[in-house]
């Protein structure tokens, strides 16, 4: 048995773990959350290195931007090379994948969740794969990235205009310390209360982190599409009564549990079975079909 474990950053509230069958192989799939103590990530991935068939590294990406472009964040560079044996992964590799692959088949397959409406990204330059492929498929979209990550009110509306702008502000922003940027630790359980939230009100469809998406989101979600992972049972719960029509996560549901691209990344790297600098984008999504990864679509209204 194959044991993946997502060491985060994040509220230790949201541990979940789950077991699974892929390929004929039984998997132990884990989230261990360390409340925003990074040295405690550090100590733990050590503990487990070598224990482990592959890390995820959870709560913080090892790098930001867009295509080519790639920015590393200061602060996550002592979590990766606290494993020396285990591979480690932050779920980039995913995102710019399997979540790419997801538009363009609710685009094929579920028209109907998107055609035709207005888009808002929570951040782009994390979710740039998620990002192109919206752009892609002609669809209206904005993204968050000022307003979600920064905290300035403004929602940049033009493609070409995040391009330009994550050029300048990515690498100030990588240097930053990473809780300016993101929900660490208990900052991840509390409830909206953002006067910004309007920003996102005229938006049909709402897409990326769901800690931002949380944070953000309208009281109001009738006839609203949210795009994400990571969902508990009472995140869904919420979102259900506030009125949500569609839910889409973009990696699978375990015991009502979606868990984040850094896990399920870290799955695939464990059976992929090669050196981890050699992985492809191919491989990933060679083995995604094996696996039959499909989004989960859930529809509370008509």
């Amino acid at each position: 048995m194959k044991r993946i474990v997502s060491v985060s950053i994040g509220s230790s509230k949201r541990n979940h773990k789950a077991e699974a069958n892929f390929l004929g192989e039984q998997f132990i799939i884990e989230r261990i959350g360390t409340d925003g103590d990074k040295e405690k990530a550090i100590a733990l991935i050590k503990e487990l290195d070598g224990k482990v068939a592959a890390f995820g590294m959870g709560g913080i990406d090892i790098y930001v931007g867009f295509g080519d472009k790639k920015y590393i964040l200061k602060d996550a560079l002592p979590l990766k090379k606290a494993a020396k044996i285990s591979p480690i992964v932050d779920g980039v590799g995913l995102k710019n994948t399997l979540e790419r692959r997801v538009v363009h088949q609710l685009m094929e397959k579920r028209p109907e969740i998107l055609k035709g409406k207005k888009v808002i990204v929570t951040s782009a330059m994390d979710r740039f794969g998620m990002t192109e492929a919206l752009v892609e498929e002609g669809l209206d979209v904005s993204s968050g990235d000022l307003l979600c990550v920064l905290g300035i009110p403004k929602v940049i509306k033009r493609y070409t205009t995040l391009i330009s702008l994550a050029k300048v502000v990515a690498p100030i922003v990588v240097r930053l310390p990473f809780e300016w940027l993101y929900p660490t630790g208990e900052k991840q359980n509390k409830t909206k209360s953002n006067k910004h939230a309007k920003a996102f009100e005229p938006f049909d469809v709402i897409a990326g982190d769901f800690l931002y998406i949380k944070k953000f989101m309208p009281d109001d979600l009738t006839g609203k599409v949210i795009i994400t992972n990571t969902v508990t049972k009472e995140n869904v719960e919420d979102m259900k009564r506030r009125g949500l029509q569609y839910l889409v996560t973009t990696t699978p549901e375990f015991d009502g549990r979606s868990f984040g691209t850094n896990v399920m990344e870290a799955l695939l790297v464990s059976i992929i079975n090669k050196p981890q600098n050699e992985i492809t984008e191919e491989d990933y999504l060679n083995i995604m079909d094996q696996l039959n990864f499909q989004p989960r679509i859930e529809q509370f209204y008509e």
